[in-house]
């Protein structure tokens, strides 16, 4: 077969004709000047949101398929939303400080804490998938699920002052529910009880009340699953089924104590 053929034959199965790669990467460098303008003091603000709102204006002409979703009129929308965001962020840092005996200062919260890091990346996410910007909120989270191992669906519904502890493995399904002052551990999954392609505009994911706290690897499904207010998620526990408030649910392990080494 000669190259020509071959470059033919790859072309045209190259069948989808809005698939750019460059979406991805100029998404991720949106998301570090973005993270940048709002929490670094060397960064100037007003500079950076004249860059800003021309890299996303880069980001519309890829990611905007079709004519008659009016994207270009986002920016001035989220840019107003900015402040508010960074009150809700600045809460979450503190809420870090206070809750880990670990935290030297909120300088090393903003700076060293991946929880934090993954949590500034869903808020400035979710704000735009809620204005039906497409694919570039979940570039966002995926940017910071591959830097920090948190998956936070930009779906997601987070109340004030969210803190999420050491990180790794946590995932927040897309219509999960977080109230005010949660607090969860590594390993947390909030996820889908089961998963079918009917129910994608469904709530699949459970609902956390205000000031519960969820130990690390614990597992919780399901779209009906409620976790009442004030309670504590013991380390490991697998939950499918609503708790009342103030409930502490926890896992037993079986212990078997060997008497004697088999001959």
């Amino acid at each position: 077969m000669k190259t020509q053929d071959i470059i033919s034959l790859i072309e045209s199965r190259k069948n989808n004709p809005c698939l750019k790669f460059r979406l991805k990467k100029q998404t991720e460098a949106f998301t570090d000047l973005l993270f940048l303008t709002l929490f670094d003091q060397e960064t100037e603000v007003g500079t950076n949101l004249t860059v800003l709102e021309t890299r996303f204006q880069e980001l519309v002409s890829l990611a905007c398929w079709h004519p008659d979703k009016p994207c270009r009129e986002v920016w001035g929308k989220y840019v107003k939303l900015l402040p508010e965001i960074l009150d809700k962020l600045n809460l979450d840092a503190k809420a870090i400080a206070d809750c880990d005996p670990a935290s030297l200062s909120l300088e090393e919260v903003y700076m060293a804490y991946p929880g934090f890091y993954a949590i500034a990346i869903y808020r400035l996410a979710h704000e735009l998938h809620q204005m039906g910007f497409p694919l570039v909120p979940r570039l966002m989270t995926e940017y910071a699920h591959r830097q920090t191992g948190v998956d936070i669906n930009p779906g997601a519904t987070i109340g004030k002052s969210f803190f999420i502890d050491h990180a790794t493995g946590v995932v927040i399904g897309e219509t999960a529910i977080i109230r005010d002052n949660v607090k969860i551990y590594q390993g947390v999954t909030l996820g889908a009880l089961y998963v079918a392609k009917q129910l994608e505009n469904t709530k699949r994911h459970p609902t956390i009340e205000d000031n519960v706290t969820i130990y690390a690897n614990a597992t919780i499904l399901g779209g009906e699953t409620v976790v009442g207010a004030n309670s504590i998620i013991g380390g490991n526990a697998w939950l499918t089924t609503s708790v009342p408030p103030n409930s502490k649910v926890f896992h037993t392990p079986e212990i078997k104590i060997k008497t004697q080494h088999a001959r």
